[in-house]
């Protein structure tokens, strides 16, 4: 049941006691006791790993000078110079429920959308800070709370990013590695920042947007000492415990992760990897990104920005993507898709594409993606597994060259026991036999010169 606010004092009592029942060995100097996930956590985590597929939503005053979600860092804007462009956002064409719709087109089972980016400005109205939609801008209204609403309306389930970094924030002091030119005071009180924060992850969990399935934490590494003996090290205390507790007391069912490109701390309930699928550091953000125990989530882009670029062309073709959240399911982990909405609320015509394309594609392959676990067959140049009750289900992404009888060889599968194999969708059996080395080769038939993904379903034997 949400709960409704009758003013902002009833409010803060209430938030205030909810965080000393959250965290009472924090707030007696103790050490905190080892996490142990509610069952009603355990099952979101569950239900997070079959979901498979998500929409990520880079939106906020940044959008309005196109040039992405760090054009303030990057330029080297002051406080002075970037808050003036709140005046200007106004995304009066902003429509959840045709946002919603859109991505369960798609075959998305849940949006995480950023409450909080970098630059301090938060998308509902928050009672800790001016520095807020409705507060700060002509448009004058929570973002949040209809999404919340339609969300729920439509099925779809809500995390919210939240960044732990802030360049507009008078108390973030030490100033990390980034904001550098914000024009913030040299000094400042660390802990009452992270109080700040505190109060605004409160704000979001208090019922009024509803169940919040998960927290997206970003920034951690802002603060980071870049110590290759201890990755972990700080140049503060982030107070991760207290705050993990906060919002596990809050709502015990909330997920938390946190994208500090690290093995995962005491507290978190999934573990994700910024443009890379785990294990892998293609990009350099990951060096020490150890695949811990937890559900895992790979996020990217559909053009090469998080934040609306106007001038970012570079879209991703649907046989990329595609194979993005194929390779993903692949490797045991959820694909977390961008998109970056216009400052007057819209998507761009070739996001909504490339959903749509998606949507067409998952409606037919599904099963083979959604609910599974990655397969028994480790990552292929030719393509992935995933797997689902008696069925494994091979992705053949890239076709091994056909021998002068048609043979394809399918390396890595020698431990693959089978007692049928068929196409996804049909009864068509697909002809198979094992070369000397054990693997199976296959000969696929009315597939088409260049398939996405020719899926085939194996069943298993003993």
């Amino acid at each position: 049941m949400a709960i409704r606010r009758s003013g902002a004092l009833v409010f803060w009592v209430l938030t205030l006691g909810v965080f000393a029942i959250a965290t009472p060995q924090v707030l007696r100097g103790e050490e905190p006791a080892t996490y142990t996930p509610t069952p009603e956590n355990l099952a979101n985590r569950e239900q997070f790993q079959d979901d498979k597929f998500g929409i990520f939503i880079h939106w906020g005053v940044y959008s309005e000078l196109g040039r992405g979600e760090w054009v303030m860092n990057n330029e080297k804007m002051t406080i002075d110079q970037y808050r003036p462009v709140a005046d200007q956002f106004n995304p009066t064409k902003y429509d959840p429920a045709e946002w919603v719709a859109l991505f369960k087109k798609a075959g998305a089972k849940y949006i995480t959308i950023t409450s909080k980016h970098h630059d301090g400005f938060a998308l509902w109205d928050s009672k800790a800070s001016k520095w807020d939609v409705v507060d700060a801008t002509p448009y004058g209204k929570d973002l949040l709370k209809p999404l919340a609403e339609e969300c729920e309306k439509q099925g779809i389930k809500l995390f919210f990013y939240h960044s732990h970094l802030d360049w507009t924030h008078p108390d973030y002091f030490p100033r990390g590695r980034t904001g550098q030119a914000s024009g913030r005071p040299e000094s400042g009180d660390f802990n009452k920042y992270l109080d700040f924060m505190d109060a605004q992850l409160a704000e979001l969990l208090s019922g009024e947007y509803g169940q919040v399935v998960g927290i997206w934490f970003d920034g951690w590494w802002d603060q980071q000492k870049g110590d290759a003996n201890d990755p972990k090290a700080t140049n503060i205390d982030w107070r991760l415990d207290k705050t993990y507790a906060l919002i596990h007391g809050l709502q015990p069912g909330c997920l938390v992760g946190n994208n500090h490109h690290v093995a995962p701390f005491e507290g978190e309930d999934f573990q994700m990897f910024e443009r890379d699928l785990p294990g892998q550091n293609t990009t350099g953000f990951s060096p020490h990104s150890t695949i811990g125990d937890l559900p895992l989530e790979s996020c990217d882009t559909i053009n090469g920005n998080w934040g609306y670029a106007a001038n970012d062309k570079n879209v991703k073709s649907k046989r990329d993507l595609i194979h993005y959240l194929v390779k993903a399911a692949g490797q045991n982990a959820n694909l977390l898709l961008n998109v970056g909405p216009r400052p007057d609320g819209t998507i761009q015509p070739e996001f909504v594409e490339r959903l749509t394309e998606m949507g067409e594609w998952l409606e037919k392959n599904g099963d083979s993606v959604y609910g599974t676990r990655g397969g028994p067959v480790a990552p292929q140049s030719w393509g992935v597994t995933t797997a689902k009750d008696a069925a494994v289900y091979v992705h053949v992404l890239s076709l091994p060259e056909a021998d002068a009888e048609g043979w394809r060889t399918l390396t890595g599968t020698q431990k693959l026991p089978l007692v049928s194999m068929n196409y996804l969708g049909t009864d068509n059996e697909v002809e198979y036999r094992r070369d000397a080395a054990g693997d199976l080769q296959v000969k696929l038939v009315d597939i088409g010169e260049e398939p996405i993904d020719v899926v085939l379903v194996a069943r298993q034997g003993i």
